[in-house]
């Protein structure tokens, strides 16, 4: 279920997803909620574009720590690529 980022408290909340398109970011809505998962998304600007490089606005999509392992599968499984933790 869609939540504010403060029903996660102080909690460090993991980036699972970058929704680039509004129909990608409904979809994806859709998918955690119907799955239970609580989850928050806001928009942020991030960079796009092989040739001509500019700043575009997506969705970014927070989960829980610790819930990942629940929902990267969930993602994969409806043909999205969850984001890669950093190393």
């Amino acid at each position: 279920m869609r939540k504010e980022p403060a029903f996660f408290g102080d909690a460090a909340l993991d980036l699972i997803y970058i929704a680039k398109k509004l129909k990608d970011a409904l979809l994806v809505e859709q998918l955690l909620t119907d799955s239970g998962i609580d989850y928050a998304v806001e928009t942020e600007t991030y960079s796009g574009g092989v040739m001509f490089r500019s700043e575009r606005v997506g969705a970014f999509f927070y989960i829980a720590p610790g819930v990942r392992d629940a929902v990267s599968p969930i993602l994969i499984a409806a043909g999205f690529e969850p984001y890669d933790l950093p190393q």
